[in-house]
């Protein structure tokens, strides 16, 4: 038995768990087709009502697909790589890439995770860590420096570059504009 096999207990324990998901779904999905009171919902030709399960099962479907979607970008931004995905799904490289493009970031250089952002007359300096989240170090015009006020690391380079450009902001040398 490989790893992503499942005992035949734990098969039952799944039927179970997705008919038990699966009945509020189809339940409604029945209301809404059939146009009887929710007592009689289920008191319709045969084929409506094995149709009305079938929709359901389609809803269940596409949202097993977003959160597996989800879960190949977890594992991608925890490093995990196309190979390990597609030996996990039971699929190549080549297939895990083509089923979730995004899902591992690729560096295209030793500097795709450093940016530079200059405004208001100071600069600041983006760092990508080897998690994926994002700091950031700044020297106001005013020739104040901080690095990430809040303490934080960000999850985007824009949200370290929004909070690194508010720093610069504050740390602006007074103009006679009056901006």
């Amino acid at each position: 038995m490989t790893i992503s096999e499942i005992t035949p207990q734990e098969q039952a324990e799944l039927d179970e768990a997705l008919y038990d998901a699966l009945n509020p779904v189809a339940s409604a999905i029945r209301l809404r087709q059939a146009g009887l009171p929710a007592d009689r919902m289920w008191d319709a030709d045969p084929v409506d009502v094995a149709l009305s399960v079938l929709a359901a099962w389609k809803v269940m479907d596409a949202e097993v697909k977003r959160l597996t979607a989800h879960a190949a970008a977890t594992a991608g931004s925890y490093g995990a790589s196309y190979e390990q995905l597609g030996a996990v799904w039971g699929i190549t490289r080549q297939g895990a890439r083509k089923k979730w493009p995004d899902a591992v970031r690729r560096a295209t250089s030793a500097t795709a995770g450093v940016s530079t952002l200059a405004l208001f007359g100071g600069t600041a300096e983006l760092v990508q860590a080897p998690s994926g989240e994002w700091s950031w170090t700044g020297v106001g015009a005013d020739g104040a420096s901080a690095a990430n006020t809040d303490g934080a690391s960000h999850p985007t380079a824009e949200e370290a570059a929004a909070h690194a450009g508010a720093y610069l902001k504050e740390h602006a040398l007074d103009t006679d504009d009056g901006s």
